[in-house]
């Protein structure tokens, strides 16, 4: 979702490549497409232009993102229907709406991960370290937990994982430990004060290469507070479960984490389970879905000059090709 910004001159990421994965799914009578990170509405927007009979339900945590979207999509509003809820949610989101449009299944879901341009780009968001703002980082606002909690409250070895684990940070134990020592003294309470604190921790020789020493740090926090994996780790089974035969998943991930638990999840649904050495496969066994993809995809030059935003944005797709009487 890094790039999302219909309102300054920006297409969504990637937005010709999901259109085209996406449509062989969407052709018959009344295709429903979930839209499980609806953001500013962007691939939605265009989804909706391109498949007159498309339905499309579109779920996002932000209440700044429903309340955008819904107005954007205002022209198609007799075939949408926004959710305001968690992508973790999608089961139940599926079975409620889709009660109502007469589905138990979908066509087509995608996932685009990762923060919006109005959460970046708001500084009282507090998201980004090149502004001074709240310690906040929630994409639903209208939750308890914020960054702040979790660096005042947390144990050093708990914000040591979060820190190595969400975040990769080679330093995890010194930024840990200095975050510590320093709310000892002061509550940390600011984006601006937390980055000179991981500015600190950070050897002198290490910081002159790889950017700014914060981004490693505000990334695990904002994964922490918004349970991001946890959510993508419930979401996306939920998504390939809820597929109508022939359709696809479109999944668009901006760091490595994400991409890698997706690649995970694709990629053991897509296997032969059959036991080795069998000279006919078993029926059970055989995989319900085929990758659409072949690895991870990238932008092209082109939309890198354009959004320098995509420049980390993965994509990768699968179709399900079998449903069996338990599914």
């Amino acid at each position: 979702m890094s790039d999302a910004n219909g309102t300054g001159g920006h297409v969504p990421v990637m937005l010709d490549r999901v259109l085209e994965l996406l449509a062989p799914a969407l052709g018959g009578e009344r295709p429903v497409v979930v839209d499980a990170n609806l953001g500013l509405g962007g691939h939605s927007e265009a989804l909706l232009a391109a498949h007159p009979a498309l339905h499309l339900i579109g779920i996002d945590r932000d209440p700044f993102a429903i309340d955008f979207s819904t107005r954007r999509l205002a022209p198609y509003a007799e075939r949408t229907t926004l959710v305001h809820a968690s992508s973790d949610q999608l089961a139940e989101v599926v079975a409620t709406t889709g009660a109502a449009l007469g589905r138990t299944t979908v066509d087509g879901v995608l996932f685009d991960l990762g923060v919006s341009s109005p959460q970046l780009d708001e500084a009282e968001r507090g998201f980004a370290y090149s502004y001074d703002a709240p310690l906040d980082m929630r994409m639903d606002t209208e939750q308890e937990l914020t960054a702040e909690k979790v660096v005042n409250t947390y144990s050093a070895g708990e914000l040591t994982r979060i820190l190595r684990d969400y975040g990769e940070e080679r330093f995890a134990p010194r930024v840990a430990g200095l975050i510590v020592k320093e709310r000892a003294k002061e509550a940390i309470t600011s984006t601006k004060r937390l980055a000179e604190i991981v500015r600190q921790a950070i050897p002198a020789a290490t910081r002159r290469t790889g950017g700014n020493p914060a981004k490693r740090t505000f990334q695990a926090l904002r994964i922490e507070v918004n349970a991001e994996l946890t959510a993508l780790e419930a979401a996306l089974p939920a998504a390939l479960d809820a597929l109508t035969l022939g359709g696809r998943v479109v999944v668009l991930s901006y760091h490595s984490l994400e991409d890698r638990l997706t690649k995970q999840v694709l990629t053991a649904r897509t296997r032969d389970t059959s036991p080795p050495g069998l000279p006919v496969p078993l029926p059970a066994h055989q995989p319900r879905f085929r990758l659409v993809t072949r690895g991870a995809e990238l932008p092209g030059e082109e939309e890198l000059a354009r959004n320098p935003r995509a420049a980390s944005a993965r994509l990768r797709a699968a179709e399900r090709i079998r449903v069996d009487d338990h599914d």
